[in-house]
């Protein structure tokens, strides 16, 4: 084993030179750390985009919600509308209007100039220069709505309202009004500003049936469009903001008011000026209807108008109807009701006037006011005809052989325990048949009944000159107990006036569709009772006129005949009267009632009284 080495010691190690610092590497530098705030730009640009291509889509799919159901638009739709009924007196006067109107469409060339402008100012003052919306309207109509707390101003352009009218519905609903700002647009992009002011006039609706400025000039001044005046134009401008409501049929003082606005309106645009404005106030005058009160002749006389003119034409028809003589008979009849009328207790009155020859009707009053109740007394109302029923029986009388001077008893009679009265009459004994009939002899009148065969017998008399009625089959049928109209019994009055002819009441003279003249169906007169006893009966209803129960109705110088008539406790008071005529056969008929609708008594009103002198002051008046 060799020898173990001595250990050397070791040198401490020498310190280390420092190492120099190694440089730390460098990263390259990104894009976003140089240019932060470009990239944050480039952010909020696609951002902005992605947002206005996704707005751009919910409105795409927008848009497409409200369109998908919008009517096509091709072009202007053809006006769909009912058939127009133009009812005119003899004398031209309208009467009334059925359906839908349209008068000849106008060109903007032919119209007064003060007529569109009207129009403009009140609902479409920037109409010129919008393009079918209008923002600042809408702006100030929200500020004005805002102020006011409710709905005063509408937004609407004239061609938004055109859209709703040619295409829309009237719903208020967020779909209609934006359908109709996308067929507001399309339409001024398809016609020029003339052409829709044009569209507009010939098809806005102006009220009582009217459509277009043609038709309603016509219905409410009796002029065409190209003649209106200025006051004229501002009122049919002021009618589309509620045409039913502010027409001058429906209420002229509001139709007035409407148009005094539209005058202030045109001032404000300087269509016109103060001064016109003022002068065109004072000339506003809306003529009164030519009738009150014809609206139940209007109706009475169109009641079957579909079948007695089949299709669907625009129709005129020339009513039989005077316009003056209806005047005098609503005047005559409201002045009596409401003086001496009123004070014996008579609320309501019908009057009929016709020819005896043809039946024509010259005026009908079913009441006192049409508005106030539009049922018709003198053809709907069935009331007792009280003694004037007593001419059926004695013509009955005639026809069995018996004549006017032949004698009859007026003694009080009893028949199984009913005993008609004779009111203040005092009996003679023996009176003749003439004199019977002219004091309305009860006794007497039931006496000729039985003489002329019975009750059968005087209601088929009454029958063949066309009185039908509820009549009984007993004894008090000679004193009226049956039921009829007053149509009717006027009808029936007209035999002993012409020679003894039957004739049809009717109120259509003529008929005209698209300018060519229609039949007009009419029943002809036809013999109803032999000539000699039509004579004899017109003599005795004289004899009740000049010195009977009648007297009341006597006109000076004039041949008048006629016949009273009362019921029990004075419910119904009648006078049906002949006028003209003579001995020539012919002339009026005129048949009148007064009453109560509720059948209450009336003050000792007889039909001697107030209904002969309602007949007198209508005959002295207008006949």
């Amino acid at each position: 084993m060799p020898p173990a080495q001595p250990a050397r010691a070791r040198r401490p190690a020498a310190p280390a030179a420092p190492r120099s610092p190694r440089p730390a590497p460098v990263a390259p530098p990104r894009p976003d750390a140089a240019r932060p705030p470009r990239r944050r730009g480039r952010s909020l640009l696609g951002w902005l985009v992605q947002g206005l291509v996704w707005g751009a889509i919910a409105l795409f799919l927008l848009l497409l919600f409200f369109a998908w159901d919008l009517p096509r638009v091709d072009g202007i739709p053809a006006a769909t509308r009912r058939p127009s009924v133009t009812l005119l007196s003899a004398d031209g006067a309208m009467l009334a209007t059925q359906g839908d109107l349209y008068g000849e469409t106008v060109r903007l060339r032919d119209l007064p100039p003060t007529l569109p402008a009207a129009l403009m100012a009140v609902e479409d003052r920037r109409f010129r220069s919008h393009w079918g919306i209008d923002p600042i309207g809408l702006a100030r109509a929200a500020l004005a709505n805002w102020r006011a707390g409710e709905v005063v101003q509408g937004g609407s352009t004239l061609t938004q309202q055109l859209a709703k009218n040619l295409f829309l519905t009237t719903e208020r609903t967020t779909r209609r009004k934006v359908q109709e700002a996308l067929l507001a647009l399309w339409l001024e992009r398809r016609f020029g500003k003339d052409q829709l002011l044009e569209i507009y006039l010939n098809r806005v609706y102006l009220g009582a049936g009217a459509y277009g400025v043609d038709a309603a000039a016509r219905l409410f001044f009796g002029v065409p469009a190209r003649r209106v005046n200025l006051w004229q134009a501002a009122m049919l401008a002021g009618l589309p903001k509620a045409p039913s409501r502010l027409n001058p049929r429906a209420s002229p003082d509001l139709a007035v008011a409407r148009a005094s606005e539209v005058l202030e309106a045109m001032v404000e645009t300087g269509a016109i000026t103060k001064a016109q404005m003022e002068a065109e106030l004072g000339r506003m005058r809306i003529p009164p209807p030519a009738s009150r009160q014809a609206g139940w002749f209007a109706d009475w006389a169109l009641e079957d108008l579909a079948e007695t003119f089949p299709g669907n034409a625009d129709l005129v028809l020339r009513a039989t109807l005077s316009a003056k003589l209806q005047a005098v008979v609503e005047a005559r009849l409201e002045a009596l009701l409401a003086g001496p009328g009123a004070r014996a207790g008579v609320s309501q009155g019908a009057v009929v006037v016709l020819d005896a020859n043809t039946g024509a009707i010259r005026a009908m009053a079913g009441g006192r006011d049409f508005r106030a109740s539009q049922f018709n007394r003198a053809t709907a109302a069935r009331r007792q005809p009280g003694s004037a029923f007593k001419p059926f029986v004695f013509l009955a009388a005639l026809e069995k052989g018996m004549r006017p001077e032949d004698d009859v008893s007026d003694a009080p009679l009893s028949l199984g325990g009913w005993s008609p009265g004779n009111g203040t009459w005092k009996p003679r004994g023996e009176i003749s048949m003439e004199e019977a009939l002219a004091q309305s002899v009860n006794t007497a009148a039931v006496r000729v009944l039985f003489r002329a065969g019975g009750p059968r017998a005087a209601a088929e008399a009454a029958r063949r000159l066309g009185l039908d009625g509820r009549f009984p089959n007993d004894a008090s049928i000679a004193l009226g107990t049956g039921e009829v109209t007053l149509l009717d019994l006027t009808a029936a009055y007209a035999g002993f006036a012409n020679g003894g002819m039957r004739i049809t009441p009717f109120g259509i003279a003529g008929a005209q569709a698209t300018g060519a003249a229609l039949p007009v169906p009419r029943a002809a007169p036809r013999r109803a009772i032999a000539a000699e006893d039509a004579a004899a009966m017109r003599r005795m209803l004289e004899a009740a006129v000049s010195h009977g129960t009648g007297r009341a109705a006597a006109v000076g110088g004039r041949s008048v005949a006629g016949k009273t008539g009362t019921t029990q406790d004075f419910r119904d008071a009648w006078f049906i009267g002949l006028t003209g005529g003579g001995a020539a056969g012919g002339g009026s008929v005129v048949g009148i009632w007064l009453g109560n609708d509720d059948a209450r008594p009336m003050d000792s009103v007889s039909g001697g009284s107030l209904p002969a002198r309602l007949f007198h002051d209508i005959t002295e008046s207008g006949l």
